[in-house]
């Protein structure tokens, strides 16, 4: 009887040991923790830089209008610009060789040489270093802003040297996107002495990862030393085109169109450059 008893038992004591396994084991679900992920309409609209600024500022989106900081600290660029300038059916070409540099500190420093080609004489123009500093990170300040300072040293047969302080203006605007504003005084120290004032305005719109689409626009007033009273006003406007044909390449096209007596009949850009470092897919880390 007692043996009977024991072995009745025996489907009891599996099921208890059964449940207490079952308690001890957490329970198995399909659901997978939620990911969040932050970026923008693209990864270039995504803020990915040290300074919290987004993929398309660290890709110079405009040539008339600069925005913020475009190099990260401890990252290195090359860049070659071509500017053509006709009027009255003669070109001028300028050639422009640029590198930059990233420091921390939301600062950045540019060192360049300018060259021209009119007719078939090529010559040398200057040689210039520029330095941007931005008071805050990306988004913590209206309209972005930082400051701007060059200085060119100039071939003494083509003009005096030329300093040139800037306010660089930028923001995004939502759904890909993006504007820039550019405040420039530009004054040559010797000989004409000739003084620029100026704003520059530039919209774009990415497309895709590889394409962004936009116009840029300048408005100028130049006088010369003796003639502060009569100056020319110069005004050009017209579309532009980036493509990102890698993450850290871009090329971009501007053609302007003049809108004055005193402006350019056209005004062309062509500006290809390159990163030493990455961008996109990179991290924001706020400096602080």
């Amino acid at each position: 009887m007692v043996h009977r008893v024991c072995v009745g038992c025996l489907p009891l004591a599996l099921a208890c040991a059964a449940a207490q396994t079952a308690g001890d084991t957490p329970p198995i679900s399909d659901a997978l923790d939620p990911v969040i992920v932050k970026a923008g309409y693209t990864t270039i609209d995504a803020n990915t830089g040290a300074y919290n600024q987004p993929g398309w500022v660290q890709r110079r989106p405009f040539a008339t209008t600069r925005v913020h900081i475009q190099r990260n600290p401890g990252e290195f660029g090359v860049e070659h610009w071509v500017r053509a300038r006709e009027s009255n059916g003669e070109w001028k070409f300028r050639m422009q060789e640029e590198f930059e540099i990233g420091l921390p500190g939301r600062i950045q420093l540019d060192g360049y040489y300018d060259w021209t080609i009119e007719g078939e004489k090529a010559e040398h123009l200057d040689f210039a270093g520029e330095i941007r500093w931005a008071p805050a990170d990306w988004g913590d300040l209206w309209l972005n802003p930082a400051l701007y300072l060059e200085y060119k040293v100039t071939d003494p047969s083509r003009g005096g040297d030329v300093i040139e302080p800037k306010l660089l203006l930028g923001e995004d605007l939502g759904n890909g996107w993006h504007w820039g504003m550019n405040w420039i005084f530009e004054r040559e120290l010797a000989q004409s002495k000739s003084q620029e004032i100026a704003v520059t305005n530039a919209i774009s719109k990415t497309i895709s990862e590889a394409f962004s689409l936009g116009v840029e626009m300048a408005i100028k007033s130049e006088t010369v030393d003796g003639a502060r009273g009569e100056p020319e006003h110069k005004v050009i406007i017209g579309p532009q085109m980036q493509w990102r044909p890698i993450d850290n390449m871009f090329v971009n096209f501007v053609t302007l169109a003049g809108c004055t007596e005193a402006s350019p009949d056209f005004e062309g850009w062509f500006i290809v450059g390159y990163n030493f470092g990455s961008t996109v897919g990179a991290h924001s880390t706020r400096s602080g």
